[in-house]
């Protein structure tokens, strides 16, 4: 049975094939009523358009974008890969996985090599490349369309588009937790400062510990990595303090799982002897012992958006698409709870 063609599609909607073109390339000049029809007519054959054909037809249009990483959290990848390839099945554009070092001298001209050799229409941008000023001044220099992802309270409102995610204000709620338990020791592990997201939940653990009057204890925060093996290092060195911490909140899930592997390790009951929180909700925070208390990021849905934003860009369809912020949500489990009075 072979796959079906643009043709079959404008054949069962009857409809012509430059119809079925426009519906598919979400241009607008379009009758509702035939969108539809032809809209119905492609579930029902099961048709899928084919973005390399496509570009290959047409000199004027690219009909594909790239997803730039440089994150050693393979949870994070895996989940924004999958809700940027959502929105470009769905929107019927290719995509190109492009990992790269954040830290290259040259990388603003390896992206836009990227651009011009693979023909990509525009690129997603995650951190930390999408908060390098530098590099996304040489990007806008050579036109190269692109969407940011950055952590952000609210809307840089810099003329980039992005979409932000407000990691300070879900530290704050994560130190709030663990605050109102009754902690006041509450030990904090950095990811990396390159990432913004670091000095953001960084200063909402701060803000939290200020609005509840607690003194920041410099001996409590240890700079780090998004990794297991710095969390497990990190912990063992609060662990040994003359005064100890009562709860670690870990830059990320990764971290945090590694505080609990250093808490086993000492003999400690999670979380009795220790509190222990995380951020993002990876499977890492699920698959514990005892599950960790964390903030839920929709990090698969923010991908997605991302892409949207850029393809709804690219297609000229109406205004400019207003830049959407996320806020991740406190998830409670069970590795936090009141300390053991002594």
């Amino acid at each position: 049975m072979h796959s079906p063609t643009i043709k079959d599609v404008a054949k069962h909607a009857g409809v012509s094939l430059k119809t079925v073109s426009r519906v598919i390339n979400h241009e607008a000049a379009v009758r509702p009523e035939t969108r539809e029809k032809v809209e119905r007519a492609i579930e029902q054959l099961g048709y899928h358009p084919d973005p390399s054909a496509r570009s290959l037809r047409s000199s004027s249009h690219s009909y594909a974008i790239g997803l730039v990483y440089d994150n050693p959290n393979a949870h994070y990848v895996i989940d924004m890969q999958n809700g940027v390839l959502s929105a470009c099945r769905e929107r019927g554009f290719g995509l190109q996985i492009y990992p790269c070092d954040s830290a290259a001298p040259h990388l603003a001209e390896e992206l836009v090599s990227l651009v011009q050799r693979a023909r990509l229409a525009g690129l997603i941008l995650a951190p930390p490349m999408s908060e390098q000023s530098a590099l996304l001044a040489k990007l806008k220099a050579h036109d190269v369309s692109f969407v940011r992802i950055i952590a952000s309270r609210e809307d840089p409102q810099d003329g980039m588009p992005c979409v932000y995610v407000d990691d300070h204000d879900a530290a704050y709620a994560i130190t709030e937790h663990l605050i109102q338990l009754g902690h006041t020791r509450i030990g904090f592990l950095w990811g990396e400062p390159h990432h913004r997201s670091s000095p953001e939940r960084y200063q909402g653990y701060a803000d939290a510990l200020k609005d509840y009057g607690i003194p920041v204890n410099r001996k409590l925060i240890l700079p780090g990595r998004y990794a297991f093996d710095d969390g497990f290092r990190g912990a063992r060195k609060l662990l040994a303090l003359k005064e100890p911490p009562t709860a670690i909140f870990g830059c990320n899930d990764e971290i945090a799982a590694g505080v609990l592997a250093a808490a086993r390790s000492a003999g400690l009951d999670v979380p009795w002897d220790l509190s222990i929180a995380g951020f993002e909700d990876s499977p890492f925070s699920k698959q514990a012992w005892p599950a960790l208390t964390t903030a839920r990021q929709s990090t698969s849905e923010i991908g997605r958006h991302a892409a949207l934003h850029l393809i709804t860009s690219l297609q000229n369809q109406g205004p400019e698409p207003a830049n959407e912020g996320f806020m991740p949500e406190l998830v409670v489990r069970g590795s936090t709870a009141p300390p053991r009075q002594t």
